[in-house]
């Protein structure tokens, strides 16, 4: 049985120890708020972008782009988005588990943004192309770099398709692992946060549903957009991402600090009931030897 003193002891390690996840839980906080405003504010601008190439698309019956050119898939590329650290619940737990289902093998790259994914696959022993870093608030250069970097084994015809296998923001509370494609690129059509959206549903987001007018022409247009709607593609799904670490991060630690306050609670009542029963011990010690003595 543990001495007074080393429940003491105990007591005041979960406490530090609550002191610390209290912190980073305040500071998650604080992060998840902008990251969350970011993943947000970024949708609009997909609305509009995706609003405009689904109403230049079928003006050019004949448009082809080398982005767009489907083919055999005999090596498939997965860029995985994942967190720098950890202390984020399962969230990279459950996206890693993703990776066992999307894998064939020596047919499947590997390109990775974010420390953690690098370090699964290298410890897993999977092909690594290349592997990035984004900050916590994700630039628009950070992921024009990766984008690049995909597009580029494409045209090369390195890899014949490349997905993407991230963690969508749902809630604070709920972050989904979530596989998309990205090249080549498929029929385009507008979309609203990710999925196909009709018209009404466009208007109700605020976005224009008119006829646009192209200068100088649907072709050209398309041609310069199409590589840019990927990269900006590539950089709302690392806002997602971070959305959804720090929202991860901060539940986390919210039921660490907590779980450390009811072990303290019940280490508190052991120490308790321990130095009761020394007392009380004490007592019947001292009136043994009183009635001895008598």
């Amino acid at each position: 049985m543990p001495s007074t003193r080393d429940i003491r002891r105990r007591i005041k390690s979960v406490k530090n120890t609550a002191q610390i996840t209290k912190a980073m839980q305040m500071v998650a906080a604080a992060k998840m708020r902008k990251a969350q405003q970011a993943a947000l504010v970024g949708r609009p601008y997909a609305d509009l972008m995706n609003a405009m190439l689904a109403e230049a698309g079928p003006r050019i019956a004949s448009f082809e782009h080398p982005l767009m050119q489907n083919r055999e898939v005999k090596k498939r590329a997965i860029i995985v988005v994942s967190s720098d650290r950890g202390l984020c619940g399962g969230l990279n737990g459950n996206l890693f588990r993703e990776i066992g289902k999307l894998d064939k093998g020596n047919t499947t790259v590997f390109i990775t943004a974010g420390r953690k994914a690098s370090q699964f696959i290298a410890r897993t022993k999977r092909q690594l192309a290349a592997e990035f870093t984004y900050k916590d608030t994700p630039t628009f250069g950070e992921a024009r770099a990766i984008s690049k970097f995909a597009q580029d084994l494409f045209l090369k015809n390195e890899a014949d398709a490349v997905d993407i296998l991230y963690t969508k923001f749902v809630s604070t509370l709920v972050q989904q692992p979530k596989t998309v494609p990205f090249l080549p690129v498929g029929k385009i059509q507008a979309v609203t946060a990710g999925v196909n959206a009709p018209e009404q549903e466009l208007k109700s987001a605020g976005v224009r549903t008119d006829t646009f007018e192209f200068e100088s022409d649907e072709e050209t247009v398309l041609g310069e957009l199409l590589p840019h709607s990927l990269n900006f593609q590539m950089h709302q799904i690392l806002l997602e991402a971070k959305a959804s670490e720090q929202s991860a991060r901060m539940v986390a630690m919210k039921n660490a600090t907590d779980n450390a306050k009811q072990l303290i609670k019940d280490l508190t009542l052991e120490y308790n009931k321990l130095r009761q029963a020394n007392i009380t011990k004490e007592l019947l010690e001292i009136t043994t030897a009183q009635m001895a003595v008598g």
